[in-house]
C-alpha cells in the first residue's frame, strides 16, 4: 500500500509542476499535497512539522502571487480602479473557460474596465497588455516557487 501512495504522491508533484505552467491545474496545491502525502506515508520521520510549515508558507505565497499578478500588472501601467476590478473579475471568470479563459480573461476584463472609465481604446489596450504581462510574470514566479518547494522537499528528505 505504501508504494501505491508514494506513486500517487509522485504523480501529484509531477502534475503540480505541469500546473505551474498550465493555468487549468492547481499546481502549487498539488505539489504541496504530494509532499504532504509523502510525509504522512513516511510517518513524518524525514519531513516534520517545521518543514511542512515552511513549504506550505512558500506555497501560500505562490498562490497569492498567482491571483494578484495580473492586477499588479494593470496597476503598474496606471490602470483605473474599474480596470483593476475588471482584471480581477476577468481572472475569476476566466478560470471557468480553461486555458483561453485564463489567458484572455484578465486582459479582456482590464480592457473593458478601462473602457468603462471613459478612456480611449488605445489606452485600454495598453492596460490590457500590462495586465497580461503581469499574468505572465505571475506564472514565472509560480514556476520558481514550485521548484523551491520541491527543492526544500529534497533537502528535508536528505537532512530531515
Amino acid at each position: 500500500m505504501d508504494i501505491a501512495l508514494y506513486v500517487l504522491a509522485a504523480l501529484l508533484i509531477v502534475g503540480g509542476m505541469a500546473g505551474a505552467v498550465l493555468p487549468t491545474l492547481p499546481g502549487i496545491p498539488m505539489i504541496f499535497g504530494g509532499i504532504w502525502l509523502t510525509a504522512a506515508v513516511d510517518h513524518y520521520r524525514h519531513l516534520g512539522m517545521w518543514w511542512l510549515l515552511l513549504i506550505g508558507a512558500l506555497g501560500a505565497v505562490g498562490v497569492i502571487v498567482e491571483f494578484v499578478a495580473s492586477v499588479l500588472g494593470a496597476r503598474r501601467v496606471g490602470a483605473s480602479r474599474l480596470a483593476l476590478w475588471g482584471a480581477s473579475l476577468g481572472t475569476l471568470i476566466g478560470m471557468f473557460f480553461g486555458v483561453p479563459g485564463l489567458l484572455l480573461g484578465p486582459f479582456i476584463g482590464a480592457l473593458l474596465g478601462e473602457l468603462a472609465s471613459g478612456n480611449s481604446v488605445l489606452r485600454s489596450a495598453h492596460v490590457g497588455i500590462g495586465t497580461w504581462l503581469g499574468l505572465l510574470f505571475g506564472t514565472l514566479a509560480k514556476l520558481v516557487i514550485s521548484f523551491m518547494m520541491i527543492g526544500l522537499f529534497g533537502l528535508a528528505l536528505l537532512f530531515g
